[in-house]
């Protein structure tokens, strides 16, 4: 039995070779696997169903292929079998394009290796018809890569364009009322407006540039000082009750570290704006503090639907959200989550979820006390992607 695109079902129509080749998908896709996770960073912590995803349909398609007189030519023959893959290892993988190539690459050794190992002999014409049908894998998956991430990069300036129409708006207003006043104190109270509202989107976009920086590898530079939390938390919650309402309980003591002041001071305001938006509408909002073991815990708790398990990862990676979160009024550039990791790890800690039926959602924020043990150690980027030859 085969798992063809074509929902061939038979294996008799196949060549001795070929047959040999269904023997041997099991030791196949177990070698690729190991090695994929050893050798592609991206993949090592995706997990084994999403890993092998359409593989298996695009291997039993190569077999086919390499059969003499049976109607299949290459692996994508009539299949969108490779696009698809290509398409969601952009969805829902922290993929590039490199990792993407490399993976086939690896699969291309792998079967070769797997096959030689158990004594199938290829002739010219099959080990062609293998190599032919991976290189047009390749080029139709990341055709495919390439696709999914122009949408995202357009949702991305449309939604970055929707959330700085709201401040450049304000600032307009403000300036133009300036230019029509004659009262000095009314002047600079709409001077005040205008300047808060330019401040707002300089922080919207040093955000952008802080996550760029960090998903290209780099930790975002930090202005460390000694501070309490608690103090930060105080600042947000006032500016949020402000916005929002008497919506925020806090569960708080001093606790004193040294961090990021601006920057973890962005993060909390992410993750309340975050909790206001997608919590059930009145329902409260617990910012909590807690340090452990020589760590902060900085929690932003909210009630309503959970974050499916599927979707959790994908939240935290650049222009990508919830699809449980893409309907409706919510809209949003897709920033402010990666934005927060990004200070996390920065810091040398982690943010993590726990969401759940009757359990609303809790965003967490785990960081070091002391942010100067890992911000002043060398930077650890990601490995480049190496090519299989």
């Amino acid at each position: 039995m085969t798992f063809a695109s074509d929902q061939n079902r038979a294996s008799s129509a196949l060549s001795p070779n070929a047959q040999r080749m269904l023997e041997l998908r099991d030791q196949v896709f177990q070698t690729w696997e190991q090695r994929v996770r050893e050798r592609v960073f991206e993949a090592r912590n995706v997990e084994p169903p999403i890993l092998i995803d359409t593989m298996p349909v695009f291997y039993d398609n190569i077999v086919e292929s390499i059969s003499p007189g049976y109607p299949r030519t290459s692996a994508v023959d009539g299949t969108t079998v490779a696009a698809e893959h290509g398409g969601e290892r952009a969805r829902i993988t922290a993929y590039n394009q490199t990792a993407l190539i490399e993976e086939y690459q690896i699969f291309r050794a792998t079967i070769f290796d797997v096959l030689h190992r158990e004594n199938v002999r290829l002739d010219f014409d099959e080990t062609h018809a293998i190599n032919s049908s991976i290189d047009s894998g390749i080029q139709e998956a990341v055709a495919a890569f390439a696709l999914v991430h122009s949408g995202f990069r357009e949702r991305f300036a449309a939604a970055l364009t929707h959330d700085l129409r709201g401040p450049l708006a304000a600032t307009m207003t403000a300036l133009e009322l300036i230019l029509l006043l004659d009262d000095p104190a009314r002047i600079k109270a709409a001077a005040a407006k205008a300047l808060s509202s330019t401040a707002r989107m300089a922080g919207m976009v040093d955000e952008l540039l802080h996550t760029m920086k960090f998903h290209s590898g780099e930790k975002i530079e930090l202005d460390l000082s000694r501070f309490d939390i608690c103090e930060v938390v105080r600042e947000v919650q006032a500016d949020a009750a402000a916005a929002w309402g008497a919506l925020f309980e806090l569960d708080v003591r001093p606790v004193t570290g040294c961090w990021d002041r601006a920057s973890l001071k962005r993060t909390l305001e992410n993750l309340v704006s975050n909790a206001v938006k997608y919590g059930s509408a009145g329902t409260p909002i617990t910012i909590k503090v807690d340090d452990v073991y020589g760590r902060l815990l900085l929690s932003v708790h909210n009630e309503g639907a959970p974050i499916p398990p599927d979707e959790q990862e994908c939240i935290f990676q650049m222009y990508r959200r919830a699809e449980s979160a893409l309907s409706g009024d919510k809209q949003g550039w897709g920033i402010g989550l990666p934005y927060v990791r990004a200070v996390a790890e920065s810091h040398g800690g982690s943010v993590g979820i726990d969401s759940g039926d009757g359990r609303g959602t809790t965003f967490v924020v785990d960081i070091p006390m002391d942010g100067s043990l890992y911000a002043d150690a060398p930077t650890l980027s990601q490995p480049a992607g190496r090519l299989v030859q």
